[in-house]
């Protein structure tokens, strides 16, 4: 299977043990950072101690847009010390047409390879065709199959924006029509979208869909380097779930922005369920051993999805990337990628939510650890653990920083207590004790 853990740092920098490898320059300062946003990550940042800079002032850290990626990364230099939150060529995982061509172009490889089981495990995405280019090859499928369900999404927009679900080709003529009426007037390309093999028998809870929020951090891939945090959430959908009504997306889109417009929509209840929540009541109602399961099969998703883009990211020593991975559950408790998210939302929805996100965005700083605090042989930092490491991450049997469990020997603990400040409480006196002696 896959996945590791890693270990947590002090308070002053003398007091942590030195990497025996490569090791950036401590800085004598306060990390200096610019941030593009005005949410929980510039909260996170300035709770730190780091200095928040403008305009064209040096920096050490930036939290920055895919614009900056595009327009400027490739012309600046940057000191070695310095970070950045994404990768140059991102978008080969976070745009839905490039992931669903890379997974494919990934499983045709490992088929002519002659690795059919590694290949057999790629089928955790529907099918899916981009149009307008692939728009005759859809046709054929959709003839094949008359009454299935598709569902259409444009390939660079989020929080469910241009949406749709159909059962008839003119539903899709007729967009197509007005795609190139307007292109009359832009003269330009028309926009692509991918059109997929809807999920229509998603796994309910209370009669609702719903899909999962998960957070991975790369932060490298030349060697593959990632961390799956503890916690994320389920986003539920905010009516009953039914075939009968194919056009109302509060009953078959899951996105927050979507459903908090729903005419009832009540913002104190929200529609989330933590992961812990959900695994919770899943495991109450299938038992343990098959909740595992699931639960690692979505690890297998996460690491299968990073390997497909691996050695055409362009991996840099300035840069990570936080991810934002979207999962459904069919009614055979079956998991399906549905995208990969570059800019994971930030913002809170409620406490609850904004407590989440305070605690995986803290983590991340310290697992980017711009104080260089860390050893680099770490299996856990609060609540992200190791999964891969140039290879699977096990749990040792005795690690003090994971818990043993001769049921669940790899590294990731997905859904399960997240006790990020006890463990880097613990962390820290470990590193302290370790250095007086």
């Amino acid at each position: 299977m896959l996945v590791e853990k890693m270990n947590k740092p002090v308070v002053k920098p003398a007091v942590f043990p030195k990497y025996s490898e490569r090791r950036r320059p401590t800085l004598d300062r306060p990390v200096r950072f610019k941030c593009f946003l005005q949410n929980t990550i510039i909260d996170v940042l300035r709770a730190r101690g780091w200095q928040d800079v403008r305009d064209e002032v040096e920096w050490d850290f930036y939290w920055c847009d895919v614009n900056y990626m595009r327009e400027i990364f490739d012309h600046a230099y940057l000191d070695e010390h310095v970070r950045i939150c994404h990768f140059r060529n991102h978008y080969e995982l976070t745009r839905k047409n490039l992931m669903i061509k890379n997974l494919k172009r990934y499983r045709k490889n490992l088929e002519r390879e002659g690795n059919r089981e590694d290949a057999s495990k790629v089928d955790f995405f529907p099918t899916t065709f981009e149009v307008p280019s692939e728009y005759h090859i859809f046709v054929e499928e959709f003839k094949r199959h008359p009454g299935v369900t598709w569902i259409m999404k444009p390939i660079a927009k989020s929080q469910g924006k241009g949406i749709f679900l159909f059962k008839k080709l003119k539903d899709i003529t007729d967009w197509k029509r007005s795609t190139s009426d307007r292109l009359d007037d832009t003269k330009e390309g028309p926009e692509t979208y991918i059109v997929s093999r809807y999920i229509d028998s998603p796994y309910l809870i209370g009669g609702k869909k719903f899909d999962l929020r998960i957070y991975v951090v790369v932060a490298s891939y030349t060697p593959l380097k990632c961390w799956l945090y503890r916690s994320g959430f389920a986003r539920f959908s905010f009516y009953r779930y039914t075939q009968d009504c194919i056009e109302d997306t509060f009953i078959h889109l899951t996105n927050v922005a979507i459903q908090k417009t729903a005419p009832d929509y009540d913002p104190d209840r929200g529609c989330k369920w933590s992961l812990q929540q959900l695994r919770q009541y899943l495991t109450a109602r299938h038992g343990y051993n098959e909740i595992r399961d699931l639960f690692r099969l979505i690890d297998e998703i996460i690491i299968l999805s990073l390997k497909s883009v691996q050695k055409i990211m362009i991996n840099d020593k300035h840069c990570f990337e936080l991810y934002g991975y979207d999962v459904l559950l069919d009614n055979r408790l079956k998991p399906w990628l549905l995208e990969v998210n570059a800019s994971p939302s930030l913002t809170a929805s409620s406490q609850e939510d904004y407590d989440l996100k305070v605690g995986l965005l803290d983590d991340m700083l310290t697992v980017v650890d711009m104080e260089n605090k860390l050893t680099g042989k770490e299996k856990r930092v609060g609540g992200f653990d190791l999964m891969w490491n140039d290879g699977p991450v096990h749990n040792e049997e005795n690690g003090t920083d994971c818990i043993p469990n001769p049921y669940y020997p790899t590294n990731t603990f997905l859904g399960y207590l997240n006790d990020r400040k006890a463990h880097l409480k613990q962390l820290f006196r470990q590193s302290s004790t370790g250095k007086k002696t």
